[in-house]
């Protein structure tokens, strides 16, 4: 872990978060280190037995199913927020529902938080997503890819301070606070993942308009989001 926020870093950076797809593995690690770091985290959730869980981490929970949300809808639940991290997925689902939710649900969100006026989008995608993500289409994984890959491309397309976090293959493994930049694809632990979330959120003019793609390393994660 790096060290703590101090008062005056936490009175400068403060914002007004929603957190779509809070009961996710990496939502519930980054939600706490946001709201540690004096961010305001909405959690968001389609399942109200997942309240619990998301009250835990010092979020405030909202139960709202954004695949069945309109884009006006949307734009009422990010209204007046400061940043959207979009954390959600179908999970492995059918191909249906993965293009609902990971491709057509993200651009809604996109286009709400463009219209509600939030300055700020963070995406988590996956490693290796983009038009040459190189997936067959018979392959189970087909479905993931392409959904991911257009809604990062919206995104990159939209006027918003967007940035595009494409971890590797997660895993429970304990966070060391260090990843790698680009390469091959290899893993990156889930704690590591919530710390970048967290570092980004931070460092908006530091990570405006970047896709960091990574895997776990040996290069501190402040050093890495802050370009140094």
């Amino acid at each position: 872990m790096g060290p703590r926020p101090t008062a005056r870093e936490k009175e400068k950076s403060v914002s007004d978060i929603v957190l779509i797809g809070a009961h996710g593995k990496v939502a519930l690690l980054a939600a706490p280190l946001l709201v540690e770091r004096g961010h305001a985290v909405t959690g968001v959730v389609r399942n109200p037995d997942h309240v619990a869980d998301v009250e835990a981490t010092g979020a405030t929970p909202l139960v709202s199913d954004v695949e069945r949300l309109e884009t006006a809808e949307l734009a009422g639940l990010v209204e007046g927020r400061d940043v959207v991290v979009w954390s959600a997925g179908a999970g492995g689902g059918s191909p249906a529902r993965t293009y609902a939710v990971d491709r057509d649900a993200a651009i809604r969100t996109i286009d709400a938080a463009s219209s509600a006026g939030v300055p700020r989008f963070v995406m988590v995608s996956y490693f290796g997503a983009g038009p040459d993500h190189g997936v067959p289409p018979d392959h189970s994984f087909f479905a993931y890819a392409e959904a991911k890959s257009a809604a990062d491309a919206y995104l990159a397309r939209s006027g918003l301070a967007w940035t595009i976090l494409r971890p590797s293959s997660l895993t429970l493994e304990e966070p060391t606070g260090r990843i790698q930049v680009g390469g091959s694809a290899s893993t990156v632990s889930r704690g590591n993942v919530a710390q970048v979330i967290a570092a980004v959120v931070d460092q908006p003019e530091a990570t405006a308009g970047r896709i960091i793609e990574f895997n776990d390393g040996e290069q501190p994660i402040g050093d890495v989001i802050g370009g140094r």
